[in-house]
């Protein structure tokens, strides 16, 4: 009866960090449309309010996916840790690492080798650092 709970309970945990981070992506969005209105506002200038917006919400999305790396990492190694279910997760990282790479290509205009790896939460804090010297 403990292996049951046990599982139950890192389902839960797992389903907790997927809800955590559609939280964090939904929040972020609104915090990103808000900080960059405040900018336009204060600025009006409308190319740097659309970079502000676009490093915020790629921190945010940064930020969103390793939560979610997060949780299927508890769900496969906690919850059922077949070898087939390994290699999906292996897969999961993989695209997931991916397309971590390529947002912070897209954030900061240099590949993540060429500079110290900064991960979706420091993105997101030099954004709204940013944005407050604007």
């Amino acid at each position: 009866m403990d292996e049951v709970r046990f599982t139950e309970t890192m389902i839960l945990v797992a389903q907790i960090f997927e809800i955590v981070a559609a939280a964090i992506l939904v929040f972020g969005l609104i915090a990103s449309f808000v900080l960059a209105g405040r900018t336009y506002i204060r600025t009006r200038n409308g190319r740097a309010t659309y970079t502000l917006l676009r490093q915020f919400f790629g921190g945010v999305l940064l930020l969103g996916l390793e939560v979610l790396v997060a949780g299927d990492l508890l769900r496969t190694v906690a919850v059922a840790p077949t070898l087939d279910n390994v290699l999906v997760l292996g897969l999961i990282v993989l695209i997931r690492t991916f397309l971590s790479f390529s947002l912070e290509i897209e954030i900061e205009g240099v590949p993540p080798w060429r500079r110290a790896f900064v991960s979706g939460a420091t993105v997101a804090a030099n954004a709204v650092r940013k944005a407050g010297e604007a």
